[in-house]
């Protein structure tokens, strides 16, 4: 095996799904600061699904509480696409429900590194993206 090869970079291209064009917008400069590459924005599921057939993000950060299609439903999709990238999920609703959100995803094979409450913390996620890296 080639001593050059390294895991992927959770920040190469990062898709932000969330309905609140405000959350999207401050997410988006965070990303920015802490390094990321490409930053997809979209405030529904549904046009985040149409972007995966397009781009294929490295990280995804999801809500989880959306009009139309939520984010477990949304996950589930991902989850039946085989999606191999990185999960972070963030909402409003209860921690419980947050937990519950990341065990579904994880037993369905999804990569989650971590959920949070609104609105993220830009350190606590750098130290989630820390420890992928490790």
């Amino acid at each position: 095996m080639p001593d050059n090869l390294q895991a992927p970079d959770p920040l190469d291209v990062v898709m932000l799904v969330d309905d609140d064009a405000f959350i999207l917008d401050v997410m988006a400069e965070m990303l920015a600061q802490i390094g990321a590459k490409q930053i997809l924005k979209l405030d529904n599921a549904r046009d985040a699904l149409k972007s995966f057939a397009v781009r294929h993000p490295s990280l995804l950060i999801c809500d989880l509480s959306m009009p139309e299609m939520d984010g477990i439903e949304f996950l589930n999709l991902l989850a039946n696409m085989k999606y191999r990238g990185f999960v972070v999920l963030h909402s409003g609703v209860k921690p419980g429900v947050i937990r519950a959100a990341e065990h579904l995803a994880k037993a369905n094979g999804l990569r989650v590194l971590g959920t949070f409450e609104k609105p993220i913390d830009k350190h606590a996620l750098m130290e989630v993206l820390r420890r992928f890296a490790d």
